[in-house]
């Protein structure tokens, strides 16, 4: 029900944002944990041309509108956590009315994917081999040969 973007920030950052801001949001807007996604879109804040990723960060949290009495607390709590991991902050507060708000659950399936559902992939490479040998070897022959 609560979604929040946030954009000029790593993405692998936000994923890692997301389990502690995501705890303390549940906590100022009195909701579950479940209730509150995080999104990292893959794209960059300019400014002049000079790219500003980490440096100032926008955040768009999108809330229903019974919930805009607990603005004040939730922007602290976003500032402390961006603060962390960036210089300035940009919050941006989108409210919406419930009956604007649609979600469909499959109930064959889990919420979320959790940390435990990743797979984990075996490299079929020995972990002795050195770069340079195996498969791995650089061709440093002429590649147009043949062709010329």
């Amino acid at each position: 029900m609560i979604s929040v973007f946030i954009y000029g920030l790593d993405q692998f950052l936000v994923g890692d944002l997301s389990i502690s801001l995501g705890k303390d949001l549940a906590k100022v807007y009195e909701v579950d944990e479940d209730d509150i996604n995080f999104v990292a879109p893959n794209t960059m804040v300019f400014h002049k041309r000079a790219e500003q990723t980490s440096w100032r960060v926008i955040v768009e949290v999108n809330v229903p509108k019974k919930l805009e009495v607990l603005q004040d607390q939730a922007q602290k709590v976003i500032v402390h956590h961006i603060k962390q991991i960036a210089i300035h902050v940009e919050i941006l507060f989108k409210y919406f009315q419930m009956d604007h708000h649609f979600l469909e659950i499959n109930e064959e399936y889990p919420l979320y994917l959790e940390e435990k559902d990743d797979i984990e992939i075996e490299t079929e490479y020995p972990e002795d081999l050195q770069e340079g040998e195996g498969d791995d070897e650089i061709y440093t022959g002429d590649i147009f040969e043949g062709l010329k």
